[in-house]
């Protein structure tokens, strides 16, 4: 409520008065009738003096007569009395200060015209927020006075008196409470009971109100009840004080005043605070990298920031006075800027794009916000524009969307781009009932060449052979890379079969070209598979798993080729799938696995020297897979590492158990996959194997492939250091494949290479190459101090043709084929009594 309004519109009007010779119990019930809390006592018309329920308690109530007598005799006088003009906020302020509870509301000529009591403040003041935010305790009378209820009357009231109270509680029993206060008084003068005790004459029950609720609910229980006094009550129901509309219009009062006082220092608080803001504003404005232009109705630039300047590259003193016509670009229309005007007129602002050109002439995209300022009226006093360059961001933007299409090495379309034009030249396909091939391509030995000669060099390979293969396909053909050496190609609107084998017959020989990266000539081939709509699948996804089925084929079967997919294909492919399934389940329990044995010999001598353990299986179903299936099978399922721990174990129990039946084991070499390798805990689960169980030193060693230990030569020589350090021997198996330089063998501590075995069938031909390939290796394993092991040693002529080259070691059919543990055991090991055991 506003407290500057006149008392007027608050005050009681219906003024209740009497002459001073009245007699007190008459003008006692005419407020009591009335439920006035006082009465105006006036002679001619003006007002003499007021008699107030709180001057019922000066009544003599042992004195039957003390109704009797005048009220001019007992009212309280002089009159205090307020304009009608008077503001509530200074009427508040009397009743605080002068500790009043009425006033007598007066015109100019000093006739009464109503009056105004606390209740009336309380009830119109506006203090319902004040009522809401606190609670009762907060304006509660700390203690109530509490009378026994034999108390009498008269004794009562002096007790009252005495103590300032308009109400006191009176304990009526032990069990029950009742109030006595003021009104009750008058209503005793107009009724007079006589000097009764006062548990007769209290008001029961006793109302009450817990001391936290919100000061609002204790508002709403008073007018409620019409009663104007509540007892508060703590937790346990204890009576710890009362609450009237006085304790209310008391707490708002300091309220407001305390109100006033935060309003006047949050205002010098504001005052520092807008000023200080001001400042930072400016601050602000001066940093930002927003460019800010702010122009007058006209639009004629009245100022502009540093990071308009530049932006744009014109100077504050070039645009002020000016309209940013300055800085278009031409390629808007007047339609563009009339629909910019309109929903500035409309909305107050506008935001959108718009090309803007520099002070040099060079064209910029900027995301552009203009404000339309208003004044008290309503009208436009200022245009503020907000724009940022975001030229460079449409074009991340633009990049971002290639990537999300493109591969960033070759710039060809990647799989979900080509997945997404497949999709569409099916439908197409299907409307038209014509064909269209997927063709699935994989370089042939990628790895190797990016093994040896660095990624840098496999990159721009890649790029080559991209160019390569888009050179040979038709406008309208896709080219995509799906990452690492794998690309994808579709070819759509084919009349006839005869024409994808010719594209595949071109792309087979663009890749097989020579190429020269960095000084180096080397030549690549590619392994291709095809894949026809609709006669081998109606779907983008099983088109291209044919395609690929057919693309493994073709390496299968030789590489450097092509072949189209048949059902037969997908049938070795459920296969596949059957045999990855049964050798999960096979690892896990190791049924149907075995190690043999294939034993090496001296060249010379012909003793026997060491045997390498191989991995059989045997599926009750599939049937016996050999060793050269199951380690690619293995490889390819994510088995790898699980079939080669458990064949370790295997190998150390079978050396475990050949040392107990006295029999003097051969050392035996296990292959470690690329996997198994990098393990981190390689050494340590190799170590604690052998020490559970107790084999001397010597009697495991490893063999690698070339390749695992390429890639990083630093890391390999310390894995391998740890091996040689448990005792046994290290080979380099398939050595002659690799394209590294043969420096490293300087710096690995391998103990034994195994030449390959395509140079040593190749030695009882016309082949020559091969011939001196195996002699250049002999000659530096012997330069290095390694033994050398001929592999795949299969007739005599390729025996005998080894005769002219150093070999140590000799390993192949002609020798001994791999065998199982018991007949390794009887053919080959000698008892601890030195008798060779010999199987009939």
């Amino acid at each position: 409520m506003n407290h500057e309004l006149p008392i007027e519109r608050i005050m009681q009007t219906g003024l209740l008065t009497c002459e001073s010779d009245t007699p007190l119990c008459i003008a006692a019930r005419r407020m009591a009738d009335r439920q006035c809390s006082s009465i105006v006592v006036t002679r001619e018309g003006k007002a003499q003096g007021i008699w107030t329920e709180h001057d019922a308690l000066a009544v003599n109530f042992a004195d039957p007569q003390a109704g009797q007598t005048r009220i001019g005799e007992v009212m309280s006088q002089p009159v205090a009395s307020l304009h009608l003009d008077t503001p509530i906020s200074e009427a508040a302020l009397r009743f605080s200060a002068e500790g009043r509870r009425h006033f007598v509301v007066v015109d100019g000529a000093g006739l009464p015209k109503g009056i105004l009591s606390q209740t009336d403040m309380a009830m119109n003041q506006g203090i319902e927020p004040y009522l809401r935010l606190r609670e009762v305790r907060a304006a509660m009378r700390q203690r109530a006075l509490v009378l026994q209820g034999t108390q009498l009357l008269a004794e009562a009231a002096r007790s009252m008196r005495l103590s300032s109270c308009d109400a006191v509680v009176v304990k009526c029993s032990e069990q029950e409470l009742g109030i006595l206060t003021e009104r009750d008084m008058v209503r005793f003068v107009a009724h007079y009971p006589g000097n009764t005790p006062i548990a007769e004459l209290a008001s029961r029950p006793l109302l009450s109100v817990v001391h936290d609720e919100p000061l609002i609910t204790a508002r709403d229980r008073l007018l409620e009840q019409r009663v104007r006094h509540l007892a508060v009550l703590d937790e346990e129901g204890n009576v710890i004080g009362l609450i009237g509309f006085r304790d209310m219009l008391a707490g708002a009062e300091q309220h407001y005043m305390q109100d006033l006082r935060d309003a006047l220092e949050e205002r010098d608080r504001a005052l520092a605070r807008s000023h200080e803001n001001l400042q930072l504003a400016e601050r602000v404005i001066e940093s930002s990298l927003e460019g800010i232009i702010v122009t007058d109705p006209s639009n004629r630039i009245e100022f502009v920031n540093p990071a308009f300047s530049h932006m744009t590259g014109y100077a504050a003193e070039e645009v002020i006075g000016k309209t940013p016509e300055i800085l278009s670009s031409g390629r808007h229309d007047a339609a563009f800027y009339r629909q910019m005007w309109e929903a500035l007129k409309t909305n107050g602002y506008w935001r959108g794009e718009i090309w803007n050109r520099r002070k040099s002439g060079e064209l910029y995209l900027e995301l552009l916000t203009i404000t339309a300022i208003t004044g008290e009226n309503g009208e436009v006093t200022h245009y503020a524009a907000l724009f940022n360059d975001i030229t460079h961001i449409r074009e991340n933007e633009e990049r971002i969307r290639k990537l999300a299409y493109y591969d960033p090495l070759t710039a060809l379309p990647n799989r979900r781009l080509l997945e997404d034009r497949l999709q569409l030249a099916i439908r197409h396909a299907h409307r038209n009932k014509s064909r269209l091939a997927v063709v699935f391509v994989d370089l042939d030995h990628f790895k190797q060449i990016n093994d040896a000669m660095g990624h840098a060099v496999g990159d721009e390979l890649l790029v080559m052979v991209a160019d390569r293969l888009q050179s040979r396909l038709r406008e309208d053909d896709t080219l995509a890379r799906l990452g690492g050496d794998e690309f994808l190609i579709l070819l759509p609107d084919l009349e006839e079969v005869e024409e994808v084998t010719r594209v595949a017959r071109r792309l087979v020989d663009a890749v097989g070209e020579p190429c020269i990266i960095n000084g180096h000539e080397f030549s690549i081939g590619c392994s291709l598979g095809i894949s026809l709509y609709p006669d081998d699948a109606t779907n983008a996804e099983a088109l291209i798993h044919d395609a690929d089925v057919a693309m493994y084929r073709a390496k299968q079967e030789g590489r450097n080729a092509y072949r189209l997919y048949r059902t037969e294909m997908n049938i070795q492919d459920d296969r596949q799938r059957a045999l990855e399934a049964a050798l999960r389940d096979a690892v896990e329990s190791g049924e149907g696995l075995e190690v043999h044995f294939q034993p090496l010999f001296e060249r010379e001598s012909g003793a026997l020297h060491s045997a390498e353990a191989l991995m059989c299986w045997h599926h009750p179903v599939l049937g016996s897979i050999p060793p050269g299936e199951v380690i690619p099978l293995a490889e390819r399922a994510g088995l790898i590492v699980a079939l080669g721990d458990r064949m370790m174990r295997m190998v150390f129990a079978q050396l475990s158990e050949w040392c107990r039946a006295s029999a003097e084991p051969v050392p035996v070499s296990i292959n470690l996959s690329p996997r198994q390798f990098w393990q981190q805990d390689l050494t340590s689960k190799i170590a604690a194997m052998l020490a559970d169980h107790d084999l001397p030193p010597g009697l495991v060693g490893f063999e690698l492939s070339e390749s695992t230990l390429l890639d990083k030569p630093l890391q390999a020589a310390t894995v391998l250091q740890q091996l040689r350090d448990l005792g046994g021997e290290i080979t380099i198996d398939d050595f002659g494949t690799g394209y590294a330089s043969l420096s490293y063998l300087e710096e690995l501590p391998v103990t034994t290479l195994k030449i390959d075995r395509r140079f040593i069938q190749r030695l009882d031909g016309e082949q020559r190459g091969s011939a001196a390939i195996v002699a250049a290796v002999c000659g530096l394993a012997r330069e290095l101090g390694l033994r050398v092991v001929a592999v795949g040693v299969e007739t005599e002529a390729q025996q005998d043709a080894l005769l002219r080259h150093n070999m140590d070691l000799i390993q192949g059919f002609l020798t001994g084929r791999p065998v199982s543990a018991a007949r390794f055991a009887s053919r080959y090991l000698v008892s601890r009594q030195g008798e060779v055991t010999e199987e009939a």
